[in-house]
């Protein structure tokens, strides 16, 4: 496997130029994220990337976790790498400076996030959901559990878990059969969940669960779901650890990939009751839990771009080193880079790529400007836009990550089928990105659901308004390259502008008919949007180019990219309308016996 290098250049142009740092910085609680301040944190948490964790990623991937005596055992070299993010604060980034955090923008976060996830995915799953449950438990937990777990989250020293999925309850989060009963201060909890991402580990000394159950009296369905927090040992009132509490790692699963990742089936209550606390208010679990799994599905969206960057890096590593055929119009063997159809799947890889990047960081971005805007009006809009945004990001980038690390391995060719490379690991990790936090068919209906039918598509068409605008102004341009990528980004923007109106109206003659559009619509919004963000940065570099600034050949690869997206991959947004508004009315055609 090759090394991973952090592209530093690309993630500090999208943070400054795309996803606005300046304007975040000057949001209250965010004064400190200086330009010099942030680089110095992306470049030393490029270095923990590089050479900490990156070198761990196959090694992993080969021994994998394993469960001994009771006992979770990570990969050799995990709890040195973990001790080190313990030694650096590194966890939390930004978490609340109250209680330990540096208080870093969510956007600075996320750039950190891609660096480690695409280094070393299967470690950095950990200290992700410990995010996530910091995240939780600094909305939704009383001031007293606050006080007892945020430090120790925050510092590292434990960490946290979400505990959603059973064997009888899938998606389907309302029949959840985890039961919980109060006992005087506490609850007991008792039954069992599967699929839990670190669920038991050796390199904390304490795990924090969070744990959706049902109290006895509680309603049928998800409004009778509560939240716990269940430690894996007892937590005493001035912090220290007591006693082992009723949670126990009964067996890890055998996964495709992320084989170092121990996924756990965890039971609770077999010798008579796992002590768990409440959460917020009985019944209003799945509302709390959701802050944790939207942290997550952003992560997620991340796994998606950073699986796609490892994967291209080592694509484009091997292209120029493996000597195989002349190239056409040629006399020379070279490497296979100088093939067209190579540079095809190359030009794919990056443009898709650099998409990606610029959505998901404005998405966290808009995340940061919807919790600290001081007018609430400002937070509102940010906090629909990044609403909207959020099943887009985790939904369409996991799936082109899926198809970049495929194309990985088909740039190798035969090697790439073979483990040594390094190639299919990434395509066997990356697989699992479009189906955890909710599979791309949970994400469009939420999209559609959620947050297009709530406001009848006004917030989806005021975000393809912005799209549209950018494709006028450009197609004034005097430059042919963007006058170009103007005119098909607004042939992609009236798609998706007649795609949502098609998808409102159509829920009124069948409920069938934008739950069968919704994946679809899912792909067009994230090309759309997607191109939308290169253009935007298309735009900026023929700026910079005429004004002599920075590197030339930077900012000319900028605008070439944008424009191979814009001919190549923005024409998809038209078949993918054809779908919506033609070919969801034959999904359901067949009845089930004609399958």
């Amino acid at each position: 496997m090759s090394a991973y290098l952090p592209p530093l250049r690309d993630m500090e142009f999208v943070l400054r130029d795309l996803a606005g740092l300046a304007e975040i910085a000057a949001l209250p609680g965010y004064e400190e994220a200086s330009s010099e301040l942030v680089s110095s944190v992306l470049e030393e948490a490029g270095h923990i990337a590089e050479e900490v964790l990156a070198p761990l990623n196959q090694t992993g991937d080969r021994q994998g976790a394993r469960l001994q005596d009771g006992k979770v055992l990570t990969a050799d070299g995990w709890a040195a790498a973990y001790k080190t993010l313990v030694d650096g604060t590194w966890i939390g980034l930004s978490a609340d400076p109250e209680y330990g955090g540096m208080g870093l923008p969510g956007l600075v976060s996320a750039a950190v996030n891609e660096m480690w996830q695409a280094a070393n995915m299967a470690f950095s799953l950990c200290p992700m959901l410990t995010q996530g449950a910091l995240n939780a438990i600094s909305e939704c937990g009383s001031p007293e559990q606050k006080a007892l777990f945020l430090p120790k989250l925050i510092s590292g020293e434990w960490a946290g878990t979400m505990n959603l999925t059973e064997a009888s309850a899938g998606s389907d989060l309302g029949a959840i059969r985890t039961k919980a009963v109060r006992s005087g201060e506490h609850y007991l909890i008792s039954g069992q969940k599967i699929f839990i991402t670190y669920g038991d580990q050796d390199l904390t000394e304490n795990i924090i669960h969070l744990v959706l159950a049902r109290t006895p009296d509680a309603p049928a369905g998800v409004k009778g779901i509560s939240l716990f927090l269940v430690p894996k040992f007892l937590v005493n009132a001035d912090g220290s650890l007591g006693a082992h509490n009723d949670v126990h790692c009964v067996s890890l699963e055998h996964k495709l990939g992320i084989h170092a990742s121990p996924t756990a089936v965890l039971s609770f209550g077999d010798q008579g009751g796992s002590i768990g606390y409440l959460v917020g208010q009985e019944n209003r679990g799945l509302e709390y839990m959701f802050v944790m799994m939207n942290h997550a599905r952003l992560n997620v969206g991340l796994q998606g771009l950073a699986i796609a960057e490892r994967s291209y890096q080592q694509a484009v590593g091997y292209a120029r080193e493996r000597i195989q055929g002349k190239p056409l119009g040629g006399n020379d063997r070279t490497g296979i880079i100088d093939h067209p159809d190579v540079r095809r799947m190359l030009m794919t890889m990056k443009a898709q790529i650099e998409a990606m990047r610029a959505l998901a960081y404005v998405a966290a971005a808009a995340l940061d400007k919807a919790h600290a805007t001081a007018d609430e009006e400002g937070r509102a809009a940010a906090l629909k836009f990044a609403e909207l945004l959020n099943p887009v990001v985790k939904g369409w980038c996991t799936e082109i990550g899926n198809e970049v690390a495929s194309l990985g391995v088909q740039i190798h060719g035969g090697m790439g089928y073979i483990e040594e490379t390094g190639a299919c690991q990434h395509l066997r990790d990356a697989r699992i990105t479009t189906i955890y936090e909710g599979t791309t068919g949970i994400q469009a209906n939420d999209l559609v659901n959620r947050k297009i039918m709530r406001d009848k598509g006004a917030s989806a068409q005021a975000a393809i308004a912005t799209v549209d605008a950018l494709a006028v102004q450009l197609g004034k341009e005097s430059d042919p390259t963007l006058k170009a990528i103007g005119q098909q980004l607004a042939v992609g923007a009236d798609n998706a502008r007649t795609a949502v109106a098609w998808v409102v109206a159509s829920a009124a003659e069948d409920p069938r008919l934008p739950a069968a559009a919704a994946v679809p619509l899912l792909y067009l919004m994230g090309t759309v949007l997607g191109g939308h963000q290169l253009a935007r940065s298309a735009q900026i570099a023929r700026q910079r180019l005429d004004a002599g600034e920075g590197d030339p050949a930077f900012w000319d690869a900028k605008m070439k990219t944008a424009l191979h997206f814009a001919l190549c991959l923005m024409p998809k947004a038209s078949s993918y309308l054809a779908h919506i508004t033609e070919g969801s009315r034959t999904v359901m055609a067949l009845s089930a016996e004609q399958f």
